[in-house]
Order: structure tokens, then C-alpha cells, then sequence
């Protein structure tokens, strides 16, 4: 696979994509249901999601797996705004990607994204958040990443209501440093989202991580289907979640469907 084409992949592995969380028990800590629900509420949360792709690379039998180590930290600005900051960091192997009989593992970019976002939900109960993502180059080998620095706005919005979450992220991403032998990166990324939550503490939800390489005019387009469970584990808060994911837009050598497993550690703070 070219080194563009491999950038552009890179990008949309390490784009900022959501874990969609789910509510407490009916009767439980409501206001704990509703951070959990909601991406940039003030909850301190590590997701750990791993990613497992099929059939990409030259000959279509490659393989990849990318573990998503995901902190959230929201930092209180006065009485009235919050500051989340979302970092996300791959750990990647793949296998007859580069090319055939080709692996390699190791880090991938790393993405932050600082969200401020008002603490009271505005007009008709939308909750947004908007502000700066940077990609950093933090790749160990040069066809897990792009190698480049790179900034841009972010934004997120959703609505809550009843037991139903929906709501839409964005980013674009250009790079403005890095290794000049590297095609540059303009990267777009979209990813609406909707859970349904149950009494019983499961989560339904769909979404679409949409990246569009304005470099390569290339898109990847995978749906992803997860289902997940609220529960503890001692005194720990968790939640376990497990989907599947179809591509249905992506460049020559890319995936054709994948398994999506995350593990949530919930910190609400006291």
C-alpha cells in the first residue's frame, strides 16, 4: 500500500470516535446515568477499545488490530464551562497489510481533542462542545502513522431524551509539520451516533466513523454495531461492550469488516 494511502488509514484509525455509554438501572444514581450517556460530561472515564479489521492489505487476506487507549479528563473553568480533554492513543499490529507477508506493531499518532462545553445544557436540551484537536506524531514505525504534526477544530452536539442518546462529532485535521518526504494530511472526520439504554443497564447503539483523505479524495466508511452492559466489578464501575463493524466505503486495500471490544473504567467524581 502507498504511503499516502497509509497516512490516510493512520488518520482514521486515530480520530477521535466515541464510545457511546450507558445508563444506570432505573431507580440507580440518575446523575450518574445521564454522564454516562453523555461524551463530555464531567466523568472521569478510561476506555480501553480494541479494534480487529478483515481482509484489507494487497491481497485482501490482511489483518490489523489497533487498541485504543481513550482517557477523558474534565477540568472545571468556573461556575458556568468545562474543558474535556479526550486523548487517544493506538497500539497497533498488522499483518499482509503493507504488503504481503509484511507485519508490524508498535504506536500509532496519537489524537487530542480539548472540548469546552458549557455545564448546563442549552435551548431544547442540547448539549455541545467545540474546540482544538491536535495529531501528534507519535507512530514507532512509519507505516503505523503519517509522521506529521497536525491541528484543527473539533465539535461535538447531542440531545438526550428519554432513554435515547443521539448526536453527531466532527474534526478536520491538517498537518503543518513533520518529515517533508510525507504526503501532507487534510483530514475530515464525521461520526453521527445513537444509543438506546434500558432499564436494565444495556446499551444499544449504532454509528458511523466517516473519514474523508482530501489529499487522496478516498473515503473509509465503516458502520459499527455494539451492544453493552453497565455493571461493577468490586466497588469498580465498568462497562463491557462488544459490536461489529462494516465497511461500506473504503479505498483499494482496505477492510472489509471488523469486531469492535471495549472495556470502560468509570471514576464519577465525588
Amino acid at each position: 500500500m502507498k504511503r499516502k494511502a497509509m497516512a490516510g488509514a493512520a488518520m482514521a484509525a486515530t480520530a477521535a470516535a466515541f464510545p457511546v455509554h450507558a445508563q444506570e438501572a432505573e431507580g440507580g444514581d440518575h446523575d450518574l446515568a445521564k454522564k454516562l450517556s453523555n461524551p463530555i460530561s464531567n466523568l472521569i472515564s478510561v476506555p480501553l477499545q480494541e479494534n480487529m479489521d478483515f481482509g484489507a492489505g494487497p491481497s485482501g487476506d490482511g489483518f490489523k488490530s489497533t487498541l485504543n487507549v481513550q482517557p477523558v479528563v474534565p477540568i472545571s473553568l468556573g461556575s458556568k464551562w468545562n474543558l474535556i480533554l479526550r486523548t487517544i492513543l493506538p497500539i497497533a499490529y498488522q499483518e499482509d497489510i503493507s504488503a504481503d507477508g509484511r507485519s508490524e506493531s508498535g504506536l500509532g499518532d496519537t489524537t487530542q481533542s480539548f472540548f469546552f462545553s458549557p455545564k448546563q445544557p442549552g435551548p431544547s436540551g442540547i448539549v455541545w462542545g467545540v474546540g482544538p484537536a491536535l495529531l501528534y506524531p507519535t507512530a514507532t514505525d512509519h507505516r503505523l502513522g503519517g509522521e506529521k504534526w497536525g491541528a484543527g477544530p473539533t465539535l461535538v452536539v447531542l440531545k438526550q431524551s428519554g432513554k435515547n442518546t443521539i448526536g453527531m462529532l466532527a474534526n478536520h485535521i491538517w498537518s503543518f509539520a513533520g518529515d517533508d518526504s510525507r504526503g501532507g494530511i487534510s483530514s475530515t472526520f464525521i461520526q453521527p451516533f445513537f444509543a438506546h439504554n434500558t432499564s436494565t443497564a444495556t446499551t444499544y447503539s449504532i454509528n458511523a466513523e466517516a473519514s474523508y483523505d482530501w489529499k487522496s479524495e478516498k473515503w473509509v466508511v465503516p458502520i459499527n454495531l455494539l451492544v453493552a452492559q453497565l455493571t461493577k466489578v468490586g466497588k469498580q464501575s465498568m462497562q463491557f461492550g462488544v459490536g461489529g463493524r462494516y465497511y461500506i466505503e473504503k479505498p483499494t486495500g482496505g477492510p472489509d469488516w471488523g469486531l469492535r471490544f471495549v472495556v470502560t473504567f468509570l471514576f464519577p467524581q465525588k
